[in-house]
């Protein structure tokens, strides 16, 4: 309902924008977000695209100063079927965790979206990017841009010295490896003065075909000669020099393969890099969608109340937002898992009813915020300080798991069938609570593959071994070609041993080696 009080004369009618408008309208959203949501944004750049360039966009995992590689064409082209066909829509917006904060607005939407997705992505992205501590810690906001930009020219440049084939291969292994070339449990180590000077080189050296990579990665690890020599000793002296075990492949084979030239380390490091800056967007699917798609809520309802928007606007924006948070049942033909957008907002929503009406169940889980008048600095902490597995195990309240009606199905390989094993009721809510936040754990979700052994004075084999949970094993296709891509980078053959994580038995092995043999 309109305020009286507050009313004023709506800023638009109709459906058509411009950038005058946009502008108006964004001041106005601003208004709302930091005097009153008590938003912490960086400075927003918003930028007008078409539905080609965001398909393009799409193509390039969201990136749209990306380089050149054949799997981004072929992303483009499934996408851009898709859409013709009517089979898919097209996000409203892309936002990038930059400094300034770039979103990209389809110029195809109604004024009323473009308000929408302005609150959704400038706003409510732009403040998760910039306070929650997985992205403060672990990403660089505000040279991510010149990165890219580098990674573009260095590659394009790569092609032209070293031609399409040679780069080609070195991306297609890279990006193989991509989701193992993260840090999961250590941070990255962070360049020092003198490390980012030699960067800087290496940046500049390109164009003129200088090479500066040696003392860069010298600094942070040792030149590859030295941990050559340091390698002729008995196994755990060779681990403790090449700072084995490794969880990182693509960071062990930048630092250490025999087989690379310059150009290509900083190739894989690159494809690394990039892994590392999206990662904790995986690990934050639920909050960052949550928190954008509540503080859009929040905003257009209190444009709405001040008579900043017509009814008609209103509407236009609750039937989108409607549609983002729509969670199919379980045994709908449009159910995929979960929705983020809808278990994220259903937990915002919740967490402000419990600061605000807690019943007596709210206050025995949640003691620490149930009732709390400032519903507004929980949920910034919130934002702030958890990612999707520890904020489910702190946040997801029995009304929330009644209301979602969630259930565990568990599927045991010693039943004939699977057992509907906990559902919501009160003595299932824990285990309904710590089953689902486990589902977003990418250390349960991704196998652990280690690198444990690589003698550089002997044979140069490259020893692997995975870890295997709950009996959950790689698809066979799979590891067969990636263990080529490892060789390839390797230079040498590469063992991977499967090792049930709780027995320590032995469950598979696989060398480069069979394969060839395979092969011929």
């Amino acid at each position: 309902m309109i305020d009286s009080t507050t009313h004023a004369r709506p800023l638009f009618d109709g459906p058509d924008w411009s950038f005058d408008l946009m502008s108006t309208v964004h001041d106005a959203i601003q208004e709302i977000a930091l005097n009153d949501l008590g938003l912490n944004i960086y400075p927003n750049q918003i930028e007008i695209i078409s539905a080609e360039q965001m398909l393009d966009a799409y193509s390039c995992v969201g990136m749209p100063l990306m380089y050149q590689h054949w799997s981004f064409g072929k992303h483009f082209v499934r996408d851009e079927t898709y859409y013709r066909k009517g089979m898919m829509g097209l996000a409203y917006e892309i936002v990038i965790n930059s400094n300034p904060c770039i979103s990209y607005n389809m110029e195809e939407n109604t004024m009323a979206m473009q308000t929408l997705v302005m609150a959704h992505a400038a706003f409510g992205h732009n403040h998760f990017f910039k306070n929650n501590y997985l992205f403060r810690d672990w990403t660089d906001a505000s040279g991510i841009h010149d990165y890219l930009a580098f990674a573009k020219n260095f590659i394009a440049d790569c092609e032209e010295r070293h031609g399409l084939d040679a780069v080609e291969q070195v991306l297609d292994a890279a990006h193989a490896l991509r989701d193992q070339g993260v840090f999961r449990y250590g941070r990255p180590p962070k360049p020092t003065a003198q490390e980012q000077a030699a960067m800087l080189q290496q940046r500049e050296g390109a164009k003129s075909g200088r090479s500066v990579l040696d003392l860069w990665t010298d600094t942070i690890l040792g030149s590859p000669e030295q941990a050559q020599s340091e390698g002729e000793a008995a196994l755990s002296s060779r681990q403790g020099e090449l700072s084995l075990p490794q969880e990182n492949l693509l960071y062990f084979l930048e630092k250490h393969s025999p087989n690379l030239a310059p150009w290509q380390r900083e190739i894989v490091r690159i494809v690394r890099y990039l892994a590392q800056y999206m990662y904790p967007q995986k690990q934050t699917k639920v909050m960052n969608e949550g928190c954008a798609t509540f503080t859009h809520y929040y905003i257009i309802i209190r444009l709405y109340e001040k008579g900043l928007i017509t009814q008609g606007a209103f509407m236009e924006m609750m039937h989108s937002h409607t549609n983002v948070i729509m969670q199919p049942e379980f045994d709908d033909p449009r159910f995929n898992g979960l929705n983020p957008y809808a278990i994220g907002f259903a937990m915002m929503q919740d967490i402000r009813r419990i600061c605000e009406n807690p019943t007596n169940e709210d206050r025995e889980w949640f003691p620490e915020f149930a009732g709390d008048p400032d519903w507004k600095s929980v949920m910034r902490n919130a934002w702030a300080n958890y990612r999707d597995e520890s904020f489910i195990l702190q946040f997801l309240s029995p009304h929330l798991i009644r209301q979602l009606k969630l259930f565990v199905i568990t599927d045991d390989e010693k039943q004939a069938n699977l057992v509907v094993s906990q559902i919501h009721n009160k003595r299932g809510y824990r285990e309904v609570r710590q089953i689902l936040a486990r589902s977003y754990d990418l250390a349960f979700l991704e196998p652990d593959i280690q690198v444990v052994d690589a003698d550089l004075k002997g044979d140069r084999e490259l020893q692997l071994v995975h870890r295997v949970q709950n009996g959950i094993d790689l698809v066979d296709e799979d590891r067969t070609e990636v263990l080529k891509h490892i060789k390839r980078l390797w230079g040498y053959e590469v063992k991977l041993t499967g090792i049930d994580r709780d027995s320590g038995e032995t469950l598979y092995s696989r060398t480069t080696r069979v394969a060839a043999a395979d092969a011929a």
